[in-house]
């Protein structure tokens, strides 16, 4: 990325931290930690299942989780404090500026005991406790670091409980609000901690908590077994940076499979991952009679709800190559009723689909990744793309004069290649438009979870 430049050298300064480092969440100038952090778990997540296949990538995407996760440590090096975002978004929203010439206030927004933010401080404690088993091998100092903390900081998400919508609102909603609590994230980052550290502890925390996802009258149990207050929703076959339920499943289905390899009398005994992973992708599949979580277009690429639908075809390809490789150690089926019978090999078929769809594959032959193929989005929702490099235009550009780049009809200067935007709307369609933002504008959390899946295919394919 040659036309980028150092920028933001200054966070943290308002609340005397070094907050410098991370990732912008998309085609803004903000650090938003709670997709921040999703983004490094599922780049994690994506080397710990897939690096193997990686070859000279690895070495790339272990510097990219570095990045993420050198920041991470920084947001959370004040115990029983977490940083939430850094940077006004209103005011950053208001402008259309390169990042090397922000002059938007760079607001520090920080959770602590008084006013907790469980899902940002759980989903990083995720994100640490993913990146430790990555760097177990090539840096077991810095692992370690990474565990400590991670056990650190979901010990805080944990006792001091509360969503950070109402903590640092200002600083987080509406763009990321958290809309179906924070119980998810803690069950999450309890998942993530017991893979990472194999204590007890940790596994009977998702235990006791796990069935309480989908209920509203229920007793939430701390580590300690004892009862807490609850924020709870949301659905077993969400996954993203908000809902983590299908990815908890399809995550602690893997300890299960184990386990299941030991004692197949009773093969859920008392546990309902297996059965969830499996409900999960029965609500996926398009040939599955049982009741569908997603609707497809008529070329075929998956949908929900709301804007930015890539990040579902993404996240969702990646928890089924992951389930799938699961279930060829375990020997095993999904039976989603009907005589009809998922494999792993169906699982791999239909994500390739996917794949293919978003590299070009589709009725408008338009790959959705910038710079792949040879047609691909042009007029990307990114403003260090729209906007001439400091190279090519030294002199500072104005919060509202950029605006006449973004305004104007001339391609992006700056080609950000490997970004994968939103994507097409439900007929298959796509403007190319920097006015439509959740079609046109890329996120770091699209990307993330393709890693891994690309890997696979990138093998399969030799």
């Amino acid at each position: 990325m040659t036309w980028r430049k150092s920028s933001a050298l200054r966070d943290g300064f308002d609340v005397h931290r070094d907050l410098v480092g991370g990732y912008y969440d998309a085609g803004d100038n903000v650090k938003f930690n709670f997709p921040m952090a999703f983004t490094t778990t599922m780049l994690s997540w994506s080397v710990i299942e897939f690096g193997q296949l990686m070859g000279p990538e690895l070495q790339h995407a272990l510097e990219a989780i570095r990045w993420g996760t050198d920041y991470l440590l920084k947001a959370t090096r004040v115990p029983d404090s977490v940083v939430g975002a850094v940077g006004d978004p209103n005011a950053d929203h208001g402008c259309w500026q390169r990042p090397e010439d922000m002059d938007t206030p760079r607001t520090s927004y920080v959770v602590n005991k008084q006013k907790p933010g469980s899902e940002v401080s759980a989903e990083i404690a995720a994100a640490l406790a993913a990146s430790s088993m990555v760097f177990r091998h090539s840096d077991r100092a810095y692992a370690a670091v990474l565990l400590r903390r991670a056990m650190q900081v979901f010990e805080f998400a944990d006792k001091y409980r509360g969503s950070y919508n109402d903590s640092i609102a200002a600083g987080v909603c509406p763009f990321y609000c958290d809309f179906n609590g924070y119980m998810d994230e803690l069950i999450w980052g309890a998942s993530w901690l017991y893979k990472a550290t194999k204590a007890p502890n940790y596994w009977n925390y998702v235990k006791n908590n796990i069935n309480y996802l989908e209920s509203n009258n229920i007793v939430v149990r701390n580590v300690n077994g004892n009862p807490v207050p609850s924020s709870q929703g949301g659905s077993i076959s969400e996954f993203g940076w908000d809902a983590k339920h299908a990815g908890i499943n399809i995550l602690v289905s893997q300890v299960t499979f184990i386990c299941l390899q030991w004692v197949m009398k009773d093969p859920y005994n008392s546990n309902p991952f297996i059965p969830k992973a499996d409900q999960f992708i029965c609500s996926i599949l398009p040939e599955s009679p049982a009741p569908k979580s997603v609707s497809y277009s008529r070329g075929g690429l998956l949908f929900k709800p709301g804007g930015s639908n890539l990040q579902h075809a993404t996240s969702i390809s990646f928890l089924l190559l992951v389930y799938g490789r699961y279930m060829k150690l375990a020997n095993k089926v999904v039976d989603c009723g009907n005589n009809v019978h998922v494999t792993p090999a169906r699982l791999v078929s239909f994500t390739r689909g996917q794949v293919d769809y978003i590299l070009g594959s589709n009725p408008l032959g338009m790959s959705y990744m910038v710079g792949f193929g040879q047609k691909f989005p042009q007029n990307v929702h990114h403003r260090g793309s729209v906007l001439p490099s400091v190279a090519k235009h030294p002199q500072h550009i104005d919060c509202h004069v950029g605006y006449s780049y973004f305004n104007g009809h001339d391609p992006n200067q700056n080609v950000l290649t490997g970004a994968i935007v939103g994507g097409p709307a439900e007929d298959d369609t796509f403007k190319d438009s920097r006015f439509d933002a959740p079609q046109s504008e890329p996120t770091t959390y699209i990307n993330a979870p393709f890693v891994g899946v690309l890997a696979f295919f990138k093998a399969l394919h030799h």
